[in-house]
C-alpha cells in the first residue's frame, strides 16, 4: 500500500469515527488568523459604559420602554406562541405596524422578528428567478443572503456608483428589477447616495429597497432616516426595511412601503410566513421607544453633536451617523485595543474579517445619546490611549 493510499485510508477511518473531526483543524486555522470569536457575557454589577451597542438613542434601559415591555408581557404573555398567521399576531402588533408606518410616511408596514429576516423576507418576496438584483459592496450580510436566496441574476457594483448600477438596469433583459442598499452602511456609518439611486432605479423602471436600520433615529427630520431626509418618503417604486434593535432599543424588523406591498409580504415572504411572531414585549418596547422619539425630535441631533465631538477628540473625521470607526488594521492588535478599552471599563465594537475586508479591522464605537460630555471625554482618552498601545497612533 503506499504512503497516500494508507493516508486516505486513515483519513477516512477518521472521518467514519466522527464526521466532524475537520472542526478541530478548521478552529485552528480560524485562532490562527486572529479571527475566533467568543460572545461576550454582559454583567448586571458592572459600571461598563457601552459604545459597542446600536442603542443610539439609549431606549434599551428608558423606563418607559422596559415599563411597556412588562405591560406586554402581563397583557399577551412570554410569546407569541406561533406564526403570525396562525395566532401570532396581536393587536399590539397591529397598533405598532400602523404608528411605524406613519412615522415613516408609508402607507403600511409589516413586522417581522428580526431585521435580518425582514430582508430576507423582502427580497426574496420582490425578486426570483428571471428578474435582477443589483447590489453593492456595502449592503449588509442579510440582504446578500437574500439576494443569494432569491435566485435572481445577481450583480454586485461598488458602492455608492450609481452610474454603474444605471448601466447594469439599462443593459438587463429581465423584466423585473430590484436594486438594494443600505442607506447608512453599518460597518463604517457612511451614507449611501440614496436620492441618486432612487432616481437610477425610477427612470430605469426599477424597484430600490433601502435599509434603513442605522439611519432610524440617527438621520432626518426626527429621526425618521435619509429616505425622509431626501424627500422620498412614500415614493412609488420604494421599499423600506428598517429594525426596531437599534434606536428604538428593542427587538424586530420592519418592512414598510405600498398596502400592496404589505399584503404580498404576508402572502410570499418566507420568513414571515414560517416564523414565530416577534415577542410581545419587543412589541411593546419598540412601540414606546417611537413614542419617546416622537415626543423628543431633537433627540437624533443631540446625538449627532455628541458623535462629532467624540470624533474629534480621537481625531477622526465627522460621521455621517452614529459610528465612529477606527482602522487599526491587523486582527490581533484589534482585538487587543478592544480588549484594553474593556480593561478600563469601556466596551467598544472590534469588527474583523469577514466583517470589514482584509486589513482593516477596527475598532467601531458607536456613540449613545444618553451619554454626557464628561463620559464622552473620558471615554475618548480610554479609545486613544488604547490605539497609541497597539501602535496605530
Amino acid at each position: 500500500m503506499s504512503l497516500d493510499s494508507a493516508h486516505l485510508r486513515a483519513g477516512s477511518q477518521s472521518a467514519a469515527a466522527d464526521p466532524l473531526a475537520w472542526l478541530a483543524d478548521e478552529a485552528a486555522a480560524i485562532a490562527a488568523a486572529g479571527l475566533h470569536r467568543s460572545p461576550p457575557a454582559r454583567r448586571r454589577d458592572t459600571a461598563e459604559v457601552n459604545l459597542a451597542s446600536n442603542d443610539y438613542l439609549g431606549l434599551a434601559t428608558h423606563p418607559a420602554v422596559i415599563a411597556a415591555a412588562q405591560r406586554a408581557v402581563a397583557e399577551w404573555g412570554a410569546g407569541s406562541t406561533s406564526s403570525r398567521l396562525v395566532v401570532g399576531t396581536t393587536q399590539a402588533h397591529i397598533d405598532f405596524e400602523d404608528d411605524i408606518a406613519d412615522f415613516l410616511g408609508t402607507p403600511a408596514a409589516l413586522a417581522f422578528s428580526s431585521g435580518y429576516l425582514a430582508n430576507i423576507g423582502a427580497v426574496t418576496a420582490l425578486a426570483g428567478r428571471g428578474d435582477l438584483i443589483v447590489s453593492d459592496t456595502g449592503t449588509h450580510a442579510s440582504l446578500i443572503d437574500g439576494c443569494r436566496l432569491s435566485r435572481a441574476r445577481v450583480v454586485v457594483v461598488e458602492r455608492g456608483d450609481v452610474a454603474a448600477v444605471r448601466r447594469e438596469l439599462a443593459a438587463r433583459s429581465e423584466t423585473r428589477a430590484l436594486v438594494v442598499t443600505d442607506s447608512i452602511y453599518s460597518i463604517d456609518g457612511e451614507c449611501a447616495p440614496i436620492a441618486e439611486l432612487y432616481s437610477a432605479a425610477s427612470d430605469l423602471g426599477a424597484t430600490l429597497l433601502v435599509d434603513e436600520a442605522h439611519a432610524l433615529g440617527v438621520r432626518g427630520p426626527g429621526g425618521r432616516g435619509v429616505v425622509a431626509e431626501c424627500g422620498l418618503s412614500g415614493r412609488p417604486g420604494l421599499v423600506v426595511t428598517t429594525v426596531a434593535s437599534k434606536s428604538l432599543g428593542a427587538q424586530g424588523g420592519i418592512v414598510a412601503g405600498p398596502a400592496l406591498l404589505r399584503d404580498h409580504l404576508i402572502d410570499r415572504a418566507r420568513t414571515f410566513i414560517f416564523d414565530t411572531g416577534l415577542a410581545p414585549a419587543a412589541v411593546g418596547a419598540a412601540h414606546a421607544a417611537l413614542g419617546v422619539l416622537r415626543a423628543d425630535p431633537a433627540l437624533p441631533q443631540r446625538l449627532r453633536r455628541s458623535v462629532a465631538s467624540f470624533a474629534g477628540a480621537v481625531g477622526a473625521a465627522e460621521p455621517q451617523s452614529a459610528v465612529v470607526s477606527l482602522i487599526v488594521g491587523d486582527p490581533v492588535d484589534a482585538v487587543a485595543a478592544a480588549a484594553q478599552c474593556r480593561d478600563r471599563g469601556v466596551l467598544v465594537g472590534c469588527f474583523r474579517p469577514p466583517s470589514v475586508p482584509a486589513g482593516t479591522s477596527r475598532l467601531r464605537v458607536t456613540v449613545r445619546a444618553d451619554l454626557d460630555d464628561r463620559t464622552l471625554a473620558t471615554v475618548a482618552g480610554v479609545v486613544d490611549e488604547a490605539l497609541t498601545r497597539v501602535g496605530v497612533r
